[in-house]
Parts: structure tokens; C-alpha cells; sequence
């Protein structure tokens, strides 16, 4: 635990901090910062879209653009906004949040970026279905083939880290908590059915994830929204405390430190929206769309729904609620006895709790369970698609067919803190190769963007051209 420990501060340091948020800025910079100054253009092509995806899904691509997003969100919302930002506050302070925030506006950008190398250098596999991603924007875009094969290993490795043992721990933990459930018996039962719902591919996981991944954010927002109106004269501490605890000493946060609010709040919001490391890029890539901006304005939006609202949501609760005090955190975490209770969804529990009781408890408990059970199929795809840059054996791919549903009963019954010290871990080793190659390809990437929104621009003065002369 300790060398696991020692690693990820070690990898999180402050270089690999620095260099996610030089690449959100060099993109944000690049593009004008078209994350906010660009909103009426990115919300209209997302949420202006939905009532148009009939005709989407007659395309040749293997899911629709809203099934790619979907996918891609479903796979991050769970543990990473629910349970995360829980574990991100106990361990790191208020001031994880605030940045959470600014790791969140920045990789808006990043995850556009990724989106758009991810449909710009796709390919078509045997089955005629497209395949993108890292993998494949590193080795067409950059002619580097032995980074993407390091990615893909990374790929590979967080996938059963994160995507698969931390998910699948937070199901045992969180059916555990509200009703008793037996943790093995729990990870059995979810080893079947994701990997029956896996053998469908990429079509069947998009289908199933278009469905569950609005219904429960709709669910679990609606809720915290309601918890936090009820103790809305906390409110403006818990703000001050985010934007306190995020810059303040040592001395005066009470024992937090800014670099422990840096630290936990830009892991946990990659973690809650992976933009930088690019494993979503790999849902995006499937995407029936034609256009590489387009899809880049996807990811602009799945950055912001899954941190800047989901993760928001969750961190008012906690901090409104009185569920956490600082203080008591602080003193756990020094005598090196944190209850079970404190960490990641049960904490998040307990503040839905105070205005709805049991059923604030099960609402979260429900909303992390098919968030995470989406996730572990999100996390089984983008395995298999990077264990099948590495070799297309076909014993090997369906030795991984075992593999993975094995490591959902593992996480099942493992320690919650050593799994998320693995998820930290292989985030981090799989950011590397990511962002070199984001930073690399990004004059690519831009002139993509700009060109797609003055060609954009073009049409719709055209347009309003032809209705004047009509």
C-alpha cells in the first residue's frame, strides 16, 4: 500500500499536474478559449441535436454521435462523480473542488481535441465498424507506433484498474452499505452480466448507455439539487471554503495544504471526465458523423456535464450537509483510521440522507450501481481495443474475455483505498503518451476546429442569404 502510495504522489508530484494543464491551456488558447466564448456553437451541435438523431442513426457509423457521448460519459459518472469527489474532499479538502473546476474548464478544450484526432484518424476494422482513438491518432498522426502500443498497454492496465476494479468495489461497497449484500456474491452477479452484454460490442453498449446514462444523471442531479436547496444557508461557506481551502497555508486551512487541494482535485477531475487521457476518444471514434469538429463538440460537453455539473452537485452535498467536517477529516486521515463510512459513496449517501432519509441512501445507491455497471462495459471495450493493437490472437482476446469479468469479483472484495491508489496510478502512466501526442498533433487539431467553424460560419450566412433574397 505504502509503495503504491509513494508512487502515485511521486507520478502526481506536480509534472504531470503541470503538464494537463499547459496542454487544457495551449488548447484553450489556441482555440480562443472556444470553451466559453464558444458555448452557443457547442451546446447547439450537443443538446440542439437530440431532437435530429432519427436521421443520425441511419448512418453508416457503428453508434450515433449522442450512443458515442453516452457511452463515454456513462463510463466516467459513476465512481468518478459520485464516489470520487467524496474521496477528493475527504483527502485533499474543499479546495479539491475549485480544481476540479479549472482542471474541468480546461480539459473541456483537451477533450475536444481528443475527439477530433479520434474521428480525423480512424480506420475501418474486418467487421467494417470504425476503430479510433490514441492508438491510432499516435500511429498515423505522430508515425509513432511503438507509443501507441505503450499506450495501449496502459490502455489495457487502467481499464482493470479504474474501469474495472474500482467500479465494480464501488458496487460491492455501495450494495454492501444500503442492504448487506454479500461482496463476492455481488461481483459474481455483475461478472456475468457485463460480460453477456459485452459479447454485443460496441453497438449493444451504446444502445443500453443512450438509455441509462440520462435517465440516472436526471435521477441523481434532480436529487442532490434537492438537497442542497433544503440547506441553502450553507451554500455560500461551502463556496468559501472551496475557494479558501484551494490557495490557503497549511496553517490557516487547518492542516490542508494547497498542494494536497491541487493534487487530489485535478486526479479526481481527470478521473471524472478522462480528458487527457483519452480512452473516451475511443467511444468518439465510432460516432456516425463525418466531421471531426463536430464530434470534438461532444467532447466539450461531456467535460462539462460530468465535472463541472455532476461532480458539483456531489460536492455541495457534502459540503452543505455537515456529513464532513475538516477538522475530524483531518484527524482520521492523521491517525491512519478512516471508517469506511467517510470514503467515496457512503459519504455522498449520507448527505442525500439528511433531507430524504432512506431514500436519499438508495438513490445513490442506485445511480452509482448502473453508472458503474455502465462503466465496466465501457472499461471492457476500450480493453479489448487496446489489447487488439497489441495482437489480434484470437486466444488472447478471448483469454481477456475471462480476464476481465475475473477482476470484477476481485474488486469486489478488495480495499477501497488500494484501488483507488491504482486508479491514480494508471491514470497518471496512461496521461503520458496521451498528452505528448495531444501537445504533438495540436496545430492539426486547431485547424481542424477553425476550419470546421468557418465553414459552419459560411453556411449559415449563406442561408441567411437565401431567406433575404426569398
Amino acid at each position: 500500500m505504502s509503495f503504491l502510495s509513494g508512487l502515485s504522489r511521486g507520478l502526481w508530484g506536480g509534472p504531470l499536474l503541470i503538464a494537463f494543464l499547459v496542454v487544457g491551456l495551449w488548447y484553450s488558447f489556441g482555440s480562443g478559449f472556444f470553451q466559453l466564448f464558444g458555448l452557443p456553437v457547442w451546446w447547439k451541435e450537443t443538446m440542439g441535436t437530440l431532437f435530429r438523431r432519427k436521421k443520425r442513426e441511419q448512418g453508416r457509423g457503428a453508434v450515433t454521435q449522442f450512443q458515442a457521448m453516452s457511452t463515454a460519459l456513462a463510463a466516467t459518472i459513476g465512481t468518478g462523480s459520485i464516489a470520487g469527489v467524496a474521496v477528493a474532499i475527504f483527502y485533499g479538502g474543499p479546495g479539491a473542488v475549485f480544481w476540479m473546476w479549472i482542471s474541468a474548464l480546461l480539459g473541456m478544450m483537451t477533450g475536444c481535441g481528443e475527439k477530433i484526432l479520434a474521428v480525423r484518424h480512424r480506420v475501418k476494422g474486418e467487421d467494417g465498424k470504425w476503430r479510433g482513438g490514441p492508438m491510432e491518432y499516435i500511429t498515423k498522426g505522430l508515425k509513432l507506433p511503438g507509443l501507441a502500443k505503450i499506450y495501449a498497454v496502459f490502455c489495457i492496465a487502467e481499464t482493470l484498474a479504474g474501469g474495472n476494479l474500482a467500479q465494480s468495489n464501488s458496487i460491492a461497497t455501495a450494495l454492501s452499505s444500503a442492504m448487506g449484500a454479500n461482496r463476492i456474491v455481488v461481483g459474481v452477479v455483475t461478472a456475468a452480466v457485463v460480460a453477456m452484454v459485452l459479447m454485443g460490442g460496441i453497438k449493444r453498449i451504446g444502445r443500453l448507455s443512450e438509455v441509462m446514462a440520462p435517465a440516472m444523471a436526471m435521477l441523481f442531479i434532480g436529487s442532490g439539487t434537492l438537497v442542497i436547496a433544503f440547506h441553502w444557508q450553507a451554500v455560500p461557506e461551502a463556496l468559501g471554503q472551496i475557494v479558501t481551502y484551494a490557495f490557503a497555508p497549511r496553517a490557516i486551512a487547518g492542516g490542508y495544504s494547497m498542494g494536497m487541494a491541487l493534487r487530489y482535485g485535478v486526479a479526481r477531475g481527470v478521473f471524472t471526465n478522462e480528458a487527457g487521457l483519452g480512452v473516451s476518444a475511443i467511444a468518439h471514434a465510432c460516432a456516425d458523423v463525418e466531421e471531426p469538429a463536430e464530434q470534438g463538440m461532444w467532447g466539450i460537453f461531456e467535460v462539462f456535464f460530468a465535472t463541472i455539473v455532476v461532480c458539483t452537485v456531489t460536492a455541495l452535498v457534502v459540503l452543505t450537509t455537515g456529513v464532513y467536517n475538516p477538522g475530524e477529516a483531518l484527524a482520521m486521515i492523521d491517525s491512519g483510521v478512516v471508517p469506511a463510512e467517510m470514503l467515496g459513496a457512503p459519504l455522498t449517501a449520507a448527505g442525500f440522507s439528511t433531507l430524504l432519509g432512506g431514500v436519499g441512501e438508495w438513490i445513490v445507491t442506485i445511480c452509482l450501481v448502473l453508472f458503474a455497471f455502465t462503466s465496466l462495459l465501457g472499461a471492457g471495450y476500450y480493453g479489448r481495443r487496446g489489447l487488439q493493437t497489441l495482437t489480434q490472437a484470437k486466444w488472447v482476446l478471448a483469454a481477456y474475455q475471462l480476464i476481465f469479468p475475473a477482476a470484477i469479483v476481485l474488486g469486489a472484495v478488495g480495499d477501497l483505498t488500494a484501488v483507488w491508489e491504482l486508479v491514480d496510478l494508471f491514470n497518471g502512466l496512461l496521461a503520458i503518451p496521451n498528452l505528448l501526442a495531444l501537445a504533438l498533433l495540436s496545430p492539426e487539431a486547431l485547424y481542424l476546429l477553425r476550419s470546421w467553424l468557418a465553414r459552419r460560419k459560411g453556411r449559415r450566412a449563406a442561408l441567411v442569404i437565401g431567406a433575404e433574397e426569398a
